[in-house]
């Protein structure tokens, strides 16, 4: 029965959105994930895609998927290249990985227009700017 299976909360792992270093005027992006933890994450499996009303119109981007067998302990991973064209989407990343022979699960979603230059922060391990949901 579902009330049997114990669920634990994600924690010590970001997904961020940044600004190509060698970008021109902010115009290619970069999604990663970030293993805040000590030790590895493995089997990490990401479902990418994007939805919302654009123009009067409900838009649904293709769904991607991303398999990493390993992100190592205080490390992070490139996931996808995102255009600025599906800012005005929302964009979900769904996030299910292996810690300690448990299966953790999170969505995590940017929610239509938070990726933004007005929104970026630093983030950990990177020693860069970006947008970033824990």
């Amino acid at each position: 029965m579902k009330k049997d299976i114990p669920i634990k909360p994600v924690e010590d792992v970001i997904v961020a959105v940044l600004p190509r270093e060698d970008a021109i005027e902010g115009d290619n992006w970069e999604v990663y994930v970030i293993n805040l933890k000590e030790t590895p994450i493995t089997n990490v499996l990401i479902s990418s895609r994007g939805y919302g009303t654009l123009n009067g119109k409900e838009i649904k981007t293709s769904v991607l998927r991303h398999f990493f067998e390993e992100v190592a302990g205080e490390s992070y991973h490139m996931v996808e290249h995102i255009q600025p064209e599906v800012f005005p989407l929302n964009n979900e990343y769904w996030i299910s990985f292996t810690y300690e022979d448990f299966l953790f699960d999170k969505r995590y979603t940017f929610v239509s227009e938070s990726i933004a230059e007005k929104h970026l922060t630093r983030i950990p391990l990177m020693d860069r700017k970006g947008v970033m949901i824990r």
